[in-house]
């Protein structure tokens, strides 16, 4: 069954998030933007499954710290972080697998 959610809310370095069917998920910041699915920071892959990583630019601090949260459609998050980095699109599934992760 797919994930509803319900609402979210960033308290200092934890994203919050409840879910329609009473679950709550906690997931450090760090985790959230280091978990970052894009082609840049999580690579791609081409259609022989190669896959070409991006440029690995380091992460300065300001790169952990959320400045604005936009629902995409009704299955995901775009965070856009204090170092301008929002290519992100966070699927509600990659959101409850980083919840596992920092339980």
């Amino acid at each position: 069954m797919a994930e509803v959610l319900e609402n979210f809310e960033v308290i200092n370095d934890l994203l919050l998030i409840s879910w329609e069917a009473g679950d709550e998920s906690y997931i450090s910041l760090k985790a959230l933007r280091d978990g970052c699915p894009c082609a840049e920071c999580s690579g791609e892959t081409d259609a022989l499954g190669n896959l070409y990583m991006g440029y690995g630019r380091p992460k300065s601090s300001t790169g952990y710290t959320i400045m604005k949260v936009k629902p995409v459609g009704y299955y995901a998050l775009q965070f856009t972080w204090g170092d301008g980095h929002d290519a992100g699109i966070y699927r509600f599934e990659l959101l409850k697998e980083l919840s596992d992760l920092t339980d």
